[in-house]
């Protein structure tokens, strides 16, 4: 991401469940005051998915819940919205999205010039012994950066 981009929501559960093959970068069509709760933190992406429908691609199950002052301009806060992509974009998702086991999920939401970008990946589901490897080294990785750490400050 550039350096004129913020981060609004992270889906840090995608990264858990899935192991992640090839990412995009798509423009969010919004409606009313979506934008605004958007730039308030007040979204989740957990348990949300895209799909491919007639050669559109569409965010499902995405919350971003009503803002405070928004009044009758606010719209239902798990309404389907529509992602913009160019034509060769999408086809590789619908080739990508048709093939077993695989499925496409949104990874973050953020600003870029001023405008909601959401980041796809298309995902293949982890199995539980993998997501216990990937929890172990984890847990190694940290061990041993502590191990470092203590060991550095004895050394002074």
């Amino acid at each position: 991401m550039s350096e004129n981009s913020r981060t609004l929501v992270d889906n840090r559960k995608a990264f858990h469940d899935y192991e992640i093959i090839e990412d995009y970068v798509a423009g969010i069509a919004l409606t009313g005051t979506e934008i605004k709760s958007l730039r308030a933190g007040k979204a989740n992406l957990s348990d949300s998915f895209a799909r491919v429908t007639n050669g559109e691609v569409f965010l499902h199950n995405a919350r971003i819940s009503p803002y405070d002052k928004g009044g009758r301009e606010n719209v239902d806060p798990l309404r389907v919205r529509k992602l913009l992509l160019n034509k060769r974009e999408i086809a590789k998702l619908k080739v990508a999205a048709d093939e077993k086991g695989l499925t496409i999920v949104p990874l973050r939401i953020f600003l870029s010039k001023g405008y909601a970008k959401v980041k796809l990946g298309i995902a293949r589901g982890k199995k539980l012994y993998d997501k216990r490897d990937a929890e172990a080294e984890k847990s190694a990785k940290r061990e041993a950066e502590r191990a470092l750490k203590s060991g550095a400050k004895g050394l002074d």
